[in-house]
Order: structure tokens, then sequence, then C-alpha cells
């Protein structure tokens, strides 16, 4: 891919990612219409700085078809660490008594789906993940901020790197990703995942695109 190609879908990405963040934040959905259904339960995680609202395009095609979608409102905007935003999650699944959940992730999302996943007080509860555009490897760009929130994110993070190694949950993860990334330049290939590679280009544009909806479809329903 050229570097115009890159640079042009980067600009593609943030206008995505800026129209349905204004579009969530003005147009909130509320949260207590997804609970119904007879099939297995989701619990949405999104990204960092993103809310739940991002998602919506996932939780409306769950919910249409007949699982109840569970969002985790206390996250906010998603800027703890991953322990802290697991034991959150953690929380609400205990609370509500979920079982056989299946959890949808977006970004870093991914990465607290994996941690609750390798976690023996949690993983009974967890059948599953259907993780789109995660850096299960952190990210090299990470290096380039001051901000410890995204700073998490390096490779060499002690966090990233336990996730890395403990491969044992991979089995029952969907990684969701397309040909090109701007976030994540390794990308989001997990070792003995179902990896599934798109024909998109993006971290953010992808969440919309009906062809990554067919596959989370198809990955909740396998």
């Amino acid at each position: 891919m050229t570097p115009l190609a890159r640079g042009w879908y980067w600009l593609l990405d943030y206008l995505y990612v800026g129209f349905w963040q204004v579009h969530g934040s003005l147009f909130r959905a509320d949260a207590n219409k997804y609970l119904v259904g007879e099939r297995a339960p989701v619990v949405l995680l999104p990204g960092i700085y993103e809310t739940w609202q991002f998602m919506r395009p996932v939780a409306d095609l769950l919910h249409e078809r007949g699982h109840p979608v569970h969002v985790v409102t206390e996250l906010g905007w998603n800027r703890r660490t991953v322990v802290d935003s697991a034991q959150i999650v953690a929380g609400l699944m205990t609370s509500r008594k979920l079982s056989n959940v299946i959890i949808i992730a977006h970004s870093k999302g991914g990465l607290i789906g994996k941690y609750l996943m390798m976690s023996p007080e949690n993983a009974n509860r967890i059948n599953r993940m259907v993780a789109i555009a995660s850096p299960f490897s952190g990210s090299s760009l990470a290096r380039y901020t001051v901000l410890p929130s995204l700073r998490a994110f390096l490779p060499t993070d002690p966090m990233i790197q336990m996730l890395v190694q403990e491969q044992f949950v991979n089995a029952r993860i969907t990684s969701i990703f397309g040909i090109f990334d701007p976030h994540i330049p390794g990308g989001s290939s997990l070792p003995g995942a179902t990896n599934i590679q798109l024909p998109v280009a993006g971290h953010f544009r992808i969440m919309g695109d009906p062809r990554l909806l067919d596959a989370v479809d198809r990955a909740c329903a396998a």
C-alpha cells in the first residue's frame, strides 16, 4: 500500500470516528432496550476513548438476532487500566448472573476481554470473544505519546507481555481485522485464535462495514 493510500485511509478513519463519536453523544441509545433476548448474552467492550455507543452497529445487529446485549456504562470512556476495567466488567456479569457470555470487543476491549477469560474467577462465565481490531501484541505507535493510558499499549508493557505469553484461551477467540490498521502496525492476528482478515482499511471504519457485521454474526452463531 502506497504512503498516499495510507494517508487517505488515516483521514477516512478519523472522519468516521469523529462523526460517530459526535453522533453517539447527541443521539444516545437507551441501553435497556437491548437487554431482551433468548440467545446467549453479549457483553460489549469498547476501545479506549470510546463509549459503548460507538459499537451500536454491532449491538443493533446482535439484538435483532435475539441476543440480549449488555453494555458496561461504568467504563465511561474506557481510560482505566485493563485490570481495573476487567473488575468493573466482572462486577456487571456477577450482579446480572450472566453465563455463557459472548464478549464483543473493539480495540482495547479485546485486551480487557482476554484478561477476563484468563481469570479463574470469571472464565466460567465467558463462552468466547469476538475481538475487532484489538492490539493483542500492543502497538509500536504508543512510544510517540506521553499519555499513560496510551503508553500502556507499548509491546514491552508488562500487561501486554502477559497477555501475549498466555495463549490457552486463544482458541475461544475470534480476531477480526482489516488489511490496514493505522493504529496497530503489527496487526491483530492472534496465535491459536480464529483470525479473519477483511478487505477493509481502518481501525474505526471497520466497525460499521457490512462485512464486519456479517463476520461477527457468523462468529456468534458458530
